[in-house]
């Protein structure tokens, strides 16, 4: 029996990126589904896509009513995929800055371990067309998060990654509110925590040619607050 991959790309308003995305993915990989999350895309992302599920089973499509944030759109993801039977779980943008020709290497290397992360940071710095300020921001951010927590990876904060499905299994997705980077440092901590078999593998992040950035400053202090917390829960056994 053929092992099943969701890629679940979340989306507010990337109809021009997505109307790309899409094909390039299912065009390059045939034993791979992709599941968009859309938070009531004012441009039409969501009923872009959902007339694209009417031309393949291999697009699914989630709709929410409004804009509710990264975390709980992967949530849903992640909920959808184990409901559904998909044995690899990816989180991926919509927005070109993760590579659809990279796929192919995660799926590889998930083989082998039981999460895989796109890493800007493990052979130097692969980041293309940020200003300094934000490299400088994400790459401190990665280190500090580091020295906090003990989290063994040099890009905690990327959302290029690829879940086992035991892995998702084995934590409580509920218990997670954070979005943005915290979400993703959270997640990882989580499984590195549980004692899954991790590796990163380089990828070259390019920053997005159509629409707007989701960053914020609020995103940020998250982050900042959630390495603590998860020092502090981990050290009272309470994760």
């Amino acid at each position: 029996m053929n092992e099943r991959s969701l890629i679940i790309i979340p989306t507010y308003n990337e109809l021009e990126n997505i109307r790309r995305m899409i094909p390039d993915i299912l065009g390059r990989y045939d034993d791979v589904d992709i599941l968009i999350v859309d938070d009531g895309s004012p441009d039409g992302t969501g009923i872009f896509v959902e007339q694209l599920t009417h031309e393949s089973e291999r697009i699914k499509l989630i709709k929410r009513p409004d804009k509710m944030g990264l975390g709980t759109a992967y949530i849903e993801g992640f909920k959808y995929a184990l409901q559904n039977g998909y044995d690899y779980i990816f989180e991926m943008d919509a927005d070109y800055s993760h590579d659809p020709k990279e796929i192919g290497n995660f799926l590889k290397a998930i083989k082998n371990y039981d999460l895989v992360l796109g890493s800007r940071y493990k052979t130097g710095v692969n980041v293309i067309n940020w200003p300094m300020r934000r490299l400088l921001l994400s790459y401190f951010a990665n280190s500090y998060t580091r020295f906090v927590t003990g989290l063994p990876v040099r890009d905690a904060t990327g959302g290029f990654k690829c879940f086992r499905r035991k892995v998702l299994e084995s934590i409580d997705l509920d218990s997670i509110k954070s979005n943005g980077y915290a979400f993703q440092i959270e997640m990882t901590f989580k499984a590195y925590k549980k004692g899954f078999k991790i590796i990163e593998i380089p990828i070259i992040f390019i920053d997005r040619f159509h629409g707007t950035s989701k960053m914020s400053k609020k995103i940020v202090r998250e982050a900042v607050l959630m390495v603590w917390k998860l020092r502090i829960r981990n050290t009272f056994g309470i994760l």
